[in-house]
């Protein structure tokens, strides 16, 4: 086979690998999004949830950038939240600029209750793969992320 051949194959391959990562992650998220929505909770809402019950409170403007939200909708979404009863602001007793988000005593109900639930969905969504398959998707996909922001 020559290189132009081989140029070819590697770009067939390339598509292939792209169309189904794509649909394998559509179909998955359908399938988490749609877990999220029986808690009657979006998947944003849910995902700031998820922060704050696992990691403790959280400045608000950091929020974001570790739910992969736009800064723009965080106020938004905080409000809502807030709305529910599920968090409430508390603002930082040495920097004024700085508000916290932080889980009311209902929201830590709700968060104790559907989580673990959450979880289990998650790995019935992922029954198709053992652990050692996991393992090594996990391994591969990063090493094709790292590899794709480095040739941006």
């Amino acid at each position: 086979m020559d290189a132009q051949e081989n140029n070819y194959l590697e770009e067939e391959l390339s598509l292939k690998l792209f169309v189904v990562l794509t649909r394998a992650l559509q179909s998955i998220k359908k399938r988490v999004e749609e877990d999220i929505k029986s808690y009657g909770l979006n998947p944003t809402e849910f995902g700031v949830l998820e922060l704050i019950y696992n990691k403790g409170e959280q400045p608000i403007q950091r929020i974001g950038e570790k739910v992969l939200i736009a800064s723009s909708s965080i106020t938004y979404v905080v409000d809502k939240l807030e709305k529910k009863q599920y968090l409430k602001r508390k603002p930082c007793p040495k920097d004024r600029r700085i508000t916290y988000a932080v889980l009311t005593e209902e929201g830590t109900e709700l968060m104790s209750r559907i989580f673990p639930r959450h979880r289990e969905a998650i790995r019935e969504i992922c029954v198709g793969l053992d652990s050692k398959e996991k393992d090594f998707m996990i391994h591969q996909l990063k090493k094709l992320g790292y590899a794709a922001q480095k040739h941006s």
